[in-house]
């Protein structure tokens, strides 16, 4: 699906075809689709100024046994499994420099993908919506650690499930050096968050 140049996939399995814009058959059982209005952006603070680089492109892969959007929003476990990845070289920072030194600094070349992958998660009932505590690994410039983190989930357009909120970690805890700019004089704090916004809706097909 495109929007204004700009893309957003789904796959499910591998992660090569990501990259090279194939789109992948649908899991086994119930299948999400990624809706184009979903976000995902990694933010934090310099010397100077706050930043902010978007994820221009990027994928999630759920594997459910029903239609798990409806399921989770009614507090049920329905999802078995679930995956996201972005592709290192589509980080957009509204700067070619800044762009880069931040690509530079997440060793773009060598690891060209951030992936993480869930282990599990626990729903909590909070008012109209629901809390979501994920376990899983990340994996950032070629390093992978255990991490936790709480979503909120809602009910979005046409009974599509929206998960949203944001991660701090620092930089040199995945072996990453923060970018510097202009030979120095600008430094790029260690610790930044990662947020997002993600839209996904059962499949009718």
């Amino acid at each position: 699906m495109a929007r204004n140049g700009k893309s957003v996939r789904w796959m499910m399995v591998g992660f090569l075809p990501l990259l090279l814009g194939a789109r992948e058959a649908g899991p086994r059982g119930a299948a999400l689709d990624l809706q184009p209005e979903s976000r995902l952006w990694v933010s934090g603070t310099s010397s100077v100024r706050a930043w902010e680089c978007k994820a221009t492109t990027f994928s999630v892969a759920v594997e459910s046994d029903t239609n798990a959007a409806a399921a989770v929003l009614a507090s049920e476990k329905a999802v078995n499994a679930a995956d996201l990845v972005v592709s290192t070289e589509r980080l957009e920072c509204g700067n070619g420099s800044m762009n880069g030194h931040m690509r530079k600094a997440l060793k773009a070349q060598e690891h060209a993908l951030i992936a993480f992958r869930m282990a599990s998660y626990e729903l909590a009932k909070s008012n109209d919506s629901l809390l979501v505590t994920i376990k899983g690994a990340l994996t950032l410039g070629g390093t992978e650690k255990p991490i936790e983190l709480v979503a909120l989930a809602t009910s979005a357009t046409d009974g599509a499930l929206r998960v949203a909120g944001t991660y701090a970690l620092k930089m040199t805890e995945f072996g990453l050096n923060p970018p510097t700019l202009m030979f120095g004089r600008i430094k790029v704090h260690d610790l930044v968050k990662v947020g997002f916004d993600v839209v996904l809706k059962d499949r009718t097909e």
